[in-house]
């Protein structure tokens, strides 16, 4: 049995509730924390709230969706992990905000070109940029929450580490990512992590979108990394 942690992006963790049972289902412990709002609350506090969640856990596997990215590896330098896999993540460098990542990386620009590309309207929309690919009742349910409000220190705190974590990392892109196209990924995985991204299909929701597959996908990277 192996310990999945998933971090949640902007959102909440019941991004996760169709993947845990996915994860359950194949023997396996699942942690999946809800990320406080307080807008005192920074990278700190969310790396507190992720490394009091895995307890006395060992060797887990952590998963960082989207914002997630920038705890995600924050974690790894705190607790002994298996693995680290970035989803559809935002990739930190020393010092950076989360608030400056967009136009760092060109994030926003990629993302207005590949729209045009596509033949849509490069302004945002919700529903078209992260649900266009979820079942349409799991994407009129997620709607119908109240929306968790993101800690405004979240994206102002530089990130602290002088460098990425010594932790075995993989990098799992969505080919139909609206948000974070593809062939931006691509770039800004090979720019900061020096890797080559492994893809899926789908947006940037897997975990709503394609839970069963994500999960194999999953289950192939813990298969590929042995246990410490």
């Amino acid at each position: 049995m192996a310990t999945y942690v998933l971090i949640h992006g902007a959102g909440d963790a019941s991004y996760w509730h169709r993947l845990v049972p996915e994860l359950r289902g194949r023997g396996h412990d699942v942690v999946a924390p809800e990320l406080p709002s307080d807008d005192a609350v920074g990278l700190a506090g969310y790396t507190d709230t992720v490394v009091s969640a895995i307890g006395d856990r060992t060797d887990p596997i952590v998963v960082a969706q989207s914002l997630g990215g920038f705890t995600g590896p924050l974690v790894c330098d705190r607790v002994p992990v298996r693995l680290l896999v970035m989803l559809a993540a935002m990739v930190p460098v020393p010092g950076e905000t989360a608030g400056d990542w967009w136009d760092d990386t060109g994030a926003e620009r990629a993302r207005r070109e590949q729209a045009v590309r596509d033949g849509r309207s490069p302004d945002f929309d919700l529903v078209e940029s992260f649900f266009h690919d979820v079942p349409p009742e799991i994407a009129a349910e997620a709607m119908t929450r109240e929306q968790r409000s993101e800690s405004a220190s979240m994206w102002t705190d530089p990130w602290p580490l002088k460098a990425w974590p010594d932790v075995p990392t993989r990098f799992l892109l969505c080919r139909h990512d609206r948000f974070f196209p593809a062939s931006f990924q691509r770039r800004v995985v090979r720019e900061r992590l020096g890797i080559v991204p492994d893809e899926m299909d789908g947006g940037h929701l897997p975990a709503l979108s394609r839970p069963k597959e994500l999960a194999d996908r999953l289950e192939a990277f813990r298969l590929e990394c042995p246990a410490g």
